[in-house]
């Protein structure tokens, strides 16, 4: 639940390109997706969606389609379904290759097949409910984690629990514990001053934090193809990588 800025403008100019190259097989999906939006039919466009459908942390993810039918109109909110219904399909479209098929600059991702796989967009009722559910999260840390602007991620890997928070100003923080240790006991490592680096508008992104020679990097991944972990740990010292090991994001 997650690789650079330039990246972004590049996505970015090839959407306004790519949106006019659209293949027939696409734009029939498309056009599809918008006119299911179109009819308010809730079973219908719940049966778009590829699950689980991924909100932001610390918001849980939708499982299936009957928790999607409880929180429609929570995510679905009156501006998400303008925004699909008023698109046009050759100018706010874009192929964005294995990635998907992409709504102006990645509020929605559709794959090859025209199933919803991501919504980026987020409604005022998610904003809110995010921030409550941080005001709850950080009574529940250890206090010398309980200062910070917004929760990333956690990650299990096979023998570490990292915890990433953004400490504001494009700085991050990164915990970690053995794993069978809990969230509220004092962490073993604690790096300031880590960097976000983005990959695309589809949400996969790495976070790096440097420790004298050593340099530890986090990947979410978002969007990849079959078989690729969530996430992943790297852990390098000099040009030389020392630990590598895939990952889990706990909801």
């Amino acid at each position: 639940m997650k690789k650079v800025v330039a990246f972004i403008l590049i996505c970015f100019n090839l959407t306004l390109v790519s949106g006019q190259d659209l293949t027939i097989k696409n734009q029939k999906i498309i056009q599809n997706f918008i006119e299911t939006v179109k009819t308010k039919n809730k079973e219908k466009i719940c049966s778009l969606v590829n699950y689980p459908l991924t909100r932001e942390y610390p918001i849980p993810e939708v499982k299936n389609k009957n928790e999607l039918l409880k929180r429609f109109d929570e995510i679905f909110d009156t501006k998400l379904l303008t925004l699909i219904t008023k698109s046009k399909v050759q100018t706010d479209w874009a192929e964005m290759g294995w990635r998907g098929i992409m709504l102006l600059d990645g509020e929605v991702w559709l794959n090859s097949t025209g199933k919803l796989i991501a919504i980026n967009y987020q409604s005022q009722f998610e904003k809110k409910k995010k921030e409550e559910l941080i005001t709850i999260l950080k009574s529940s840390l250890h206090e010398s984690l309980r200062n910070f602007k917004r929760p990333v991620c956690v990650l299990e890997t096979s023998k570490y629990r990292i915890r990433i928070d953004d400490m504001g100003n494009q700085k991050f923080r990164y915990a970690s514990w053995k794993l069978q240790a809990k969230l509220n006991e004092k962490p073993d490592a604690i790096f300031e001053n880590g960097v976000e680096e983005l990959d695309g508008n589809g949400g996969n992104c790495s976070y790096i934090f440097k420790s004298g020679d050593y340099t530890y990097e986090c990947g979410i991944v978002e969007m990849g193809e079959d078989g690729t972990p969530p996430a992943y740990l790297t852990i390098t010292k000099g040009a030389k990588e020392i630990l590598s090991q895939n990952a889990k994001i706990k909801k």
